[in-house]
């Protein structure tokens, strides 16, 4: 497992891991977000991701229309499951440092328009 530059997050160290054919199967690694990052919407495919937020703190909204939320802050560790349509938002208070473990397959991030809107 060699560690590479992530190609979709600035200040991404990751360190890529595969099953015993050689293919892809997750990543592990620190991610660093300026305060105020807001990411687009996406899921992960077949993907399951931890988290343990290490400094600052990042709000993940989803659920129906964008409605739900949860705020994870230093010291707290999160489960963000596959399929989960999201996006993240770094707060103002301080740039972001988290260690991410992601396992599944790919593809392993998927843009989409946005979460399925409220009922009513």
């Amino acid at each position: 497992n060699e560690a590479i530059a992530g190609p979709t997050t600035p200040g991404m160290e990751e360190r890529r891991h595969v099953d015993p054919d050689g293919r892809w199967a997750g990543w592990s690694g620190w991610i660093r977000n300026d305060a105020g990052d807001v990411s687009g919407w996406h899921h992960h495919a077949a993907n399951d991701t931890y988290v343990y937020i290490g400094r600052g703190s990042l709000t993940i909204d989803f659920g129906p229309g964008g409605a739900e939320s949860l705020v994870a802050r230093a010291g707290d560790f999160i489960f963000v499951p596959s399929q989960t349509i999201h996006r993240e938002t770094t707060g103002d208070e301080a740039d972001l440092e988290a260690f991410v473990l992601r396992f599944g397959g790919e593809p392993e991030h998927v843009s989409v328009e946005g979460p399925e809107p409220a009922p009513g």
